[in-house]
């Protein structure tokens, strides 16, 4: 199986389409998958507030949710949930493009598919820090390798951290 990636958004939503396929088409690449199938899918601030209450018992608004459906063993498959409005807002706070901020989602759910997790429940605050740490750098650096291959019609990486601004708002 080649790698599939299928992108959804409710009508109204102008996406950046290559640019987003071309983010996490690298991520897998540069995970060294070569057989996957990822959707993302874009939603409202209603609908993935509902997904994050249902699936994680979290009454908020989240910027990406994913869920990977496949045993180690088997290809990559899973489904990647961006919040459209909830980019949008921080690309806004963060003052950067919101094609950047909805690309550096979608790698970043496709991190968790590929099996890239933050520290587990009850771990250390050094071992939480020490993963999001290596986890937002590794975001980063597939965000830039995205933007790079994309040339004068992608937005210029300005970044806004490692930091998630998820983990801001729940701080």
């Amino acid at each position: 199986m080649p790698a599939v990636i299928r992108l959804n958004a409710p009508s109204g939503h102008r996406l950046p389409r290559t640019l987003i396929e071309r983010a996490v088409r690298t991520t897998l690449q540069q995970e060294g998958v070569s057989a996957a199938e990822i959707s993302v899918t874009f939603l409202s601030d209603g609908p993935i507030r509902d997904l994050n209450l249902r699936w994680l018992g979290h009454d908020w608004v989240p910027d990406v949710l994913s869920f990977r459906l496949h045993d180690p063993s088997e290809p990559s498959v899973g489904d990647i949930y961006v919040g459209f409005e909830q980019a949008a807002r921080q690309a806004a706070e963060d003052g950067i493009p919101l094609e950047e901020e909805l690309c550096r989602l979608a790698i970043h759910g496709a991190l968790h598919v590929l099996g890239h997790d933050h520290a587990p429940h009850g771990a250390s605050a050094a071992t939480d820090r020490t993963n999001d740490e290596a986890m937002y750098a590794r975001q980063e650096m597939l965000l830039g390798l995205a933007l790079a291959e994309g040339g004068a019609d992608a937005p210029r990486l300005r970044g806004r951290g490692r930091e998630s601004p998820t983990k801001r708002r729940k701080a």
